[in-house]
């Protein structure tokens, strides 16, 4: 539903009230007070660039955390996946332009015209492609597409494994669902069109968990057996309550130029699929595969085997982990985290590029993680994998030795404590949450 008309100034008033103060808290949970500032900011930046008496309406999307099923989604899998209380934000106002323009802090203005919506040769690999692609398809559904102004801000840390990409396109969507559909745009729309952009327009053959994770929000299962209508359930547990905290660790790896190693994840497992008579493993029963590795080698690479080995192995443990966290077993769900982190480690091939096997930050980040958490708690690559992120559930009194020893290694700043956020892409209203 549309939100409450207000303009720039009314806005910083209201935020400064503390009118949005219940939602900042509904989102952000310990970076609430964080938010009064951020957003005020974020006000003045879009009155600074577009124009002051415009009336205007927030929005955010978080990133995303994948806790199970890595580089399952594509195989049309199972993941088990939340939305964190990182976020990218919006300050938005219509126009009657029929262009979108769109100043993300730290970039130049993207600057789409909405009367061309085919995909071109010259923006692959840019924030135009999404806008252009989430636009286009959008309107191929035959929801109405206008123009909008936008100031972006994000605190989603590029390479972080925690999806800067598919909250932009999760934003993207929210913003002209919300502007000009009435929000007659739901959640999982809304990560489908961001999936078809970036595989479509921005040329990165990405699954569909990352968009699903940022759009919904919370804690979610999703299972992509048939990719058109995934299955996405809420998984009820509070990980607040647990005794652990959710951990990132950036390790400062460079995911430039990384693209080729991303999508030979898809490629080499897709290949043992056709060699079998199908497109996905999902479609291949497990023990299938498994009979037929004899034949299957020479025909597939041995790396393209040990890639279906994780996914059968990965596929599995997800409802294994949603069933441990549904019934409270926090020690049987650990278990699982540190059995797929393995598995990724070893059958997938994730955590360093071939590329550069000097660099490897990951492995490091895991080697001390196994160190200082064995026995109490658990560890695994987060994300694509092959630089960036690892993922961490540490006991609370283990948190500031923790984070302590992996920043004297990473750098300050470097160990990420989160919170699960309860919803996805949301226009931020004062009702939020309330």
């Amino acid at each position: 539903m549309g939100g409450q008309q207000m303009d720039t100034i009314e806005t910083m008033t209201r935020i400064d009230s503390g009118a949005f103060d219940e939602a900042f808290g509904y989102l952000y949970s310990e970076k609430a007070q964080e938010q009064r500032a951020r957003y005020k900011n974020a006000a003045l930046q879009f009155e600074t660039l577009f124009g002051a008496g415009r009336e205007i309406r927030l929005f955010s999307a978080p990133g995303r955390t994948e806790v199970g099923g890595n580089h399952t989604d594509h195989q049309h899998g199972r993941v088990l996946a939340a939305g964190v209380n990182l976020d990218v934000i919006a300050v938005a106002s219509k126009n009657d332009d029929r262009i979108i323009r769109i100043k993300s802090e730290g970039f130049p203005m993207d600057v789409v015209d909405l009367s061309d919506l085919s995909a071109r040769d010259d923006e692959p690999n840019t924030a135009a492609a999404l806008i252009r692609g989430v636009a286009a398809r959008l309107a191929a559904m035959g929801h109405p597409v206008a123009g909008f102004d936008a100031y972006t801000t994000s605190n989603v840390l590029k390479g972080s494994g925690l999806s800067s990409s598919a909250a932009f396109e999760t934003i993207v969507g929210t913003m002209l669902g919300s502007l000009y559909a009435d929000g007659a745009v739901d959640a999982i729309q809304i990560a489908q069109i961001g999936q078809y952009a970036e595989n479509v327009y921005f040329g990165k053959p990405s699954g569909l968990m990352d968009q699903m994770a940022c759009s919904v929000g919370g804690f979610i299962t999703i299972d992509f057996a048939d990719p058109e209508k995934p299955v996405v359930e809420k998984v009820d547990f509070d990980f607040a309550r647990s005794g652990y905290k959710l951990c990132i660790v950036d390790t400062g790896g460079n995911h430039a130029d990384l693209t080729d190693d991303y999508a030979s994840a898809a490629v080499e497992m897709c290949s043992v699929a056709r060699a079998l008579g199908k497109e996905v493993l999902r479609d291949i029963a497990p023990e299938t595969f498994y009979g037929r590795v004899a034949s299957l080698r020479g025909k597939c690479t041995d790396r393209a085997l040990l890639r279906a080995f994780h996914f059968y192995g990965d596929n599995a443990r997800v409802p294994r982990q949603v069933a441990a966290l549904r019934a409270g077993d926090f020690e049987t769900f650990k278990a699982l985290v540190i059995e797929s982190g393995r598995s990724s480690f070893m059958y997938l091939q994730n955590v360093y590029t071939c590329k550069n096997p000097d660099e490897q930050g990951l492995s490091l980040a895991l080697a001390m993680s196994e160190h200082l958490l064995a026995g109490r708690g658990a560890w695994r690559v987060h994300g694509g994998g092959f630089a960036g992120t690892i993922q961490s559930f540490v006991p609370d009194d283990l948190l500031e030795a923790y984070r302590e020893r992996m920043e004297s290694v990473f750098g300050a700043g470097s160990c990420h404590v989160l919170s699960i956020r309860p919803v996805g892409g949301v226009e931020i209203t004062p009702k939020l949450g309330a």
